[in-house]
């Protein structure tokens, strides 16, 4: 009975056309393009996280906070891919979404907010 059904829909197939499309692989993420804010204490960290939420800009709050020689340029430290950062920074920014700015991150430098530019 399922032989005869296999080859009535093989039949069905071939007549209307229609075929099964395989789901297309998500490429692997290799590299991510981020910005990022480093400042020294946990709470910095998540007031600015608080501005940034209720809009503030996140080059400008860079550029006005950040330790980081990177905040001159708004934060952006431009791409990377893994194991180019520390493993704490590494793994928060390559979970994360295009456009997402991250929850306070800690690494020995300090504090971070990551915000994801792109993704390749």
């Amino acid at each position: 009975m399922i032989k005869n059904l296999t080859k009535l829909l093989a039949i069905m197939v071939m007549m209307t056309g229609v075929t099964y499309a395989a789901e297309e692989a998500v490429p692997e993420v290799t590299q991510v393009c981020a910005s990022h804010i480093l400042v020294k204490t946990a709470a910095e960290a998540v007031q600015i996280k608080k501005d940034l939420d209720n809009g503030g800009d996140f080059a400008y709050y860079a550029s006005l906070y950040s330790l980081c020689p990177s905040g001159r340029n708004g934060g952006n430290l431009g791409c990377f891919g893994r194991g180019q950062m520390v493993p704490s920074f590494e793994r928060k920014a390559f979970s994360m979404n295009v456009g997402e700015v991250s929850d306070p991150v800690m690494t020995q430098f300090g504090w971070h907010l990551i915000k994801i530019n792109d993704k390749k």
